[in-house]
């Protein structure tokens, strides 16, 4: 212990001198602890319990074992950690198993499974990734079998029975679920010569370009009978987040040829500055969320994502509004960093509130836990890539610091009950995320800018990165067949 504090000191004491920051630190210290750790209390379960030293398994993966294996491919792979990946390898050639009788959300497995294996493979050029990520990609395509095409959000993989959560309004699919499968399901069906995956996914925006949007807004809840909306709540953070940042990331993956993609995305954002984007009277930044016209005054750390996405979509925002985009990206960033920096341990709580005096502050026990979440990460990455302000490099060594202090057990990394506490009351989970996006990020936050460059290579909503798709290319390829 007392040598760990030795070399985090002298990781923090070099890099803050100089403002050089250490990818290493990550990949050598936190990615190995993470990964060790799970190889010797978890392998081949989903995640690890840190504090109990067990298996964990969540039932968004039904009996699909081994996610955070997969998650953590590419990861393992942009670290250069061999023998890690190598052996991850050999257990997805062996044991990774879609016979099973089990319900799956579709979009968890989607983003985590497919998403890793897809990256997987194009890191690597593996063949076993390929054939895995089609052969569940095939898996989930009854889940659309609905009068719409719109998906169900849980489906029995054996039996190719759906239905929708029961929670969500009058029986509907959820914008985030149904609206976060369209960059897998395009590469699915390049990697497949197989169309049905993509017009899966583009028949989705035809049901959604039928609809009447509220004040150009997108509700979070479509029934997939129907087709028409459920109850007019509309969020950029949980139900409807990675909606938005796949209409941005299908355009650029489209080597920007996705003009339809393009359009929504930029009126999306457009209606979402006019309705949900306010200042406190702090002068804090922040995206509320809508519930029929009335907004609350709320922000959730999946929404902190959105700072990123606005720097990422930047470049190709209407005239003139350039400039706009990253400067929205930064204000967020500042907001999201604020919610970080009002607690007790540095790191953010789940959701954070703007009413009452209080600004940037989760005021309910319920809203007061960290479960070793990526967003704000991410947004720090994109930010330090777009405008190399060396800030959001300080800002996430912060994050280090905390997440070494709080969240790092003996047996991995915890979430954390309530981070305004001054003592640490562990949940127990070491989430798959955690390997695949939250040290991604900050590995990718620390390395040169071209180490899995923006002009080549999009990520998923999990961290995967996934190659974008030139026209070009694809001629070449077949003039050479």
């Amino acid at each position: 212990f007392k040598l760990k504090i030795f070399i985090l000191n002298q990781f923090c004491g070099g890099f803050f001198l100089n403002q050089h920051y250490n990818p290493a630190f990550i990949s050598l210290q936190m990615m190995k602890h993470a990964w060790d750790n799970y190889k010797r209390y978890a392998w081949g379960l989903n995640e690890l319990k840190p504090i109990s030293k067990q298996g964990h398994s969540s039932n968004l993966f039904g009996n699909i074992q081994g996610a955070t294996i997969v998650d953590a491919l590419d990861t393992l792979y942009i670290m250069e950690m061999k023998d890690e990946f190598k052996e991850a390898k050999e257990w997805v050639e062996r044991n990774l198993d879609f016979n099973v009788n089990a319900e799956i959300s579709v979009f968890e497995v989607n983003i985590r499974f497919v998403g890793g294996l897809l990256s997987a493979y194009y890191l690597s050029g593996e063949e076993i990734f390929r054939k895995k990520a089609v052969e569940l990609g095939e898996k989930l395509l009854p889940a659309f079998n609905t009068p719409t095409g719109i998906p169900w959000a849980l489906l029995n993989i054996k039996s190719g029975i759906g239905r929708n959560w029961p929670w969500a309004s009058g029986g509907s699919s959820i914008l985030a679920e149904f609206g976060t499968l369209h960059l897998e399901f395009i590469h699915l069906s390049h990697l497949s010569e197989n169309p049905i995956f993509a017009e899966k996914v583009m028949n989705i925006r035809k049901v959604l370009n039928r609809l009447d949007k509220p004040e150009g807004l997108y509700p979070n809840y479509l029934n997939p009978s129907s087709g028409q909306w459920g109850q007019h709540h509309v969020s950029i953070g949980g139900l409807g987040d990675s909606f938005y940042e796949y209409l941005l990331k299908a355009w650029l993956m489209s080597d920007k040829t996705d003009e339809e993609g393009k359009k929504m995305y930029y009126d999306a954002v457009q209606a979402i500055e006019t309705h949900l984007i306010r200042k406190s009277s702090g002068g804090l930044t922040y995206i509320a969320e809508w519930k029929g016209g009335l907004l609350e005054h709320k922000m959730g750390h999946l929404t902190c994502f959105a700072g990123g996405m606005f720097a990422l979509g930047a470049d190709g925002a209407p005239a003139d509004k350039t400039g706009h985009h990253i400067e929205l990206g930064a204000e967020i960033a500042r907001t999201c960093h604020e919610s970080y920096d009002r607690t007790s341990m540095k790191l953010g709580p789940e959701a954070f509130r703007f009413d009452g005096g209080v600004e940037a502050i989760a005021t309910r026990q319920n809203e007061k836990y960290y479960i070793l979440r990526p967003e704000v990460i991410e947004t720090y990455m994109y930010m330090w890539r777009f405008t190399h302000d060396p800030k959001y490099r300080q800002w996430g060594w912060e994050a280090v610091e905390a997440l070494e202090q709080y969240c790092r057990v003996d047996g991995g990394y915890s979430g954390i009950r309530d981070v305004y506490s001054n003592h640490q009351s562990h949940d127990d989970v070491q989430q798959s995320f955690f390997l695949s996006e939250t040290l991604k990020y900050l590995y990718l936050l620390f390395s040169e800018d071209d180490l899995l460059p923006f002009e080549h290579w999009v990520f998923n909503t999990e961290a995967h990165p996934l190659p974008v798709l030139r026209g070009d290319d694809e001629k070449k390829e077949e003039e050479e067949k």
